[in-house]
This record gives C-alpha cells, sequence and structure tokens, in this order.
C-alpha cells in the first residue's frame, strides 16, 4: 500500500507548502498529493483554496492575482506560496506526485505545462496522477492526450467514481475514507482500477486500509503512516 502525503505532509508543515513537500520526501513517501490553481498572469500555483484567506496573510480569489502578487504574500506560519514548476524542481522524480485541479481552467495549462517539463527532467510520464472533483476538466485533458494517469475523486460512494472512471478510462478512484466499504473497494479493484483514498490519519483507518488492499491511502502524516 502506497503512502502519500496529503498536501506534503499537512500534519506535520503547512499545507502546499515546499517546506511541507520536503518533509513528506524525509519519510520516503510514494508519492506526493498537491493543489493547483491558475494565477492572473497564467502561472499554476500551489494552494488549495479559491481564496487566500484561510491559509494566508492575504484575501480575495487566487485567479485575481498575478503571480508576482501572490508571492507576495506569506502563509500563516510564514512560508511562501509556491509554483507547480517550484514543486517539479523540488520532488525532481524522487517520488510520485498527485496533481489535484481545483481551479477552474487548470488542466490544459498542467498538462501543457508537463509535457514541457518532463522530457528535460527526471520524470516520467507514469509518475503522475492528475486528479479532480470536477470530473469535466479531467475529460479535458483525456480529449487531448492519453499520456497521463487519470485518478477520479470523489466525495461521495466509490460507485459513483466508478462509474465516472470508466467514461474517463481512468487510472484510478479516490473515495474518502468516511465512505469507504470492503465491498467497494473490492468491485473498484475488479474493474481494473487503483484505489487511493483520502484523508487516512487514524490508525485503525490505516490497518482497514491495508486489509482491505487498498492500492495507496492519502495522509496528512506520513511519518505516522
Amino acid at each position: 500500500m502506497k503512502i502519500f502525503g496529503h498536501r506534503g505532509a499537512a500534519g506535520l508543515v503547512a499545507e502546499n507548502t515546499l517546506e511541507s513537500i520536503e518533509e513528506a520526501l524525509k519519510h520516503n513517501v510514494d508519492g506526493v498529493e498537491i493543489d493547483v490553481h491558475c494565477c492572473n498572469s497564467g502561472e499554476l500555483v500551489v494552494i488549495h483554496d479559491e481564496t487566500l484567506d484561510r491559509t494566508t496573510n492575504g484575501s480575495g480569489k487566487v485567479s485575481e492575482y498575478s503571480l508576482v502578487d501572490l508571492q507576495s504574500f506569506m502563509t500563516i506560519e510564514g512560508y511562501r506560496i509556491p509554483t507547480l514548476n517550484q514543486v517539479l524542481e523540488l520532488v525532481d522524480g524522487k517520488c510520485e506526485l498527485n496533481i489535484e485541479l481545483k481551479g477552474v481552467n487548470t488542466a490544459l495549462p498542467v498538462m501543457t505545462l508537463l509535457e514541457e517539463y518532463i522530457p528535460n527532467s527526471n520524470w516520467k510520464f507514469d509518475q503522475f496522477i492528475v486528479s479532480s472533483f470536477d470530473h469535466s476538466q479531467l475529460h479535458d485533458i483525456k480529449s487531448v492526450t492519453s499520456q497521463f494517469r487519470i485518478g477520479v475523486l470523489t466525495e461521495d460512494d466509490i460507485m459513483h467514481a466508478i462509474s465516472e472512471a470508466k467514461k474517463l478510462e481512468a487510472y484510478s478512484v479516490h473515495p474518502p475514507i468516511s465512505s469507504l466499504t470492503e465491498k467497494g473497494v473490492s468491485l473498484a479493484k475488479e474493474e481494473g482500477y487503483e484505489v487511493y483514498v483520502w484523508t487516512v490519519n487514524k490508525e485503525q483507518q490505516i490497518k482497514q486500509s491495508k486489509s482491505w488492499l487498498v492500492d495507496g491511502i492519502i495522509t496528512d502524516f506520513p511519518n505516522f503512516a
């Protein structure tokens, strides 16, 4: 069972920062999960929320600021908002990267960046999973290329993800631990999908996921996992 650090190592260091990702790498994670938005000047930035308010000393929508403006803000813990390029450089193919498309219209910019970046780096295409709750964005990627592994996120029962995964010819389904069942995991695997579960932070949840043959967990505490 693979261990993916959630937003880096969100339970240990401020989420979606280079410092949090570095912390996850220290614990030999199999992968790191991050969230991306497009900013006003076109760059892809790594932040979870649509707005700056919860995690930084700024306020307002991420999409309304240029990269220069965004990098003048700090997280509440005192870190900078990174770009996707910076994350790619930091991880440098040492583990897998699950890029969650959070902002609108991020699918094609992510695909374009990766296609330009990967050939001249230590990365391989099969080290990436591109996931989203916004399944229309996953269809946008699939309509253009089949080079990337697609992960179907759902806040509902895993069967909803399986249904969408069939349409997308996806690689994996990503249900929440709160609705996970052994039967659901078995059905997903019978259909040929990897099962990556979020956000798995409790010892019993980790043990249960492993016993149900889940392929990977996404956790805030990769040190504990």
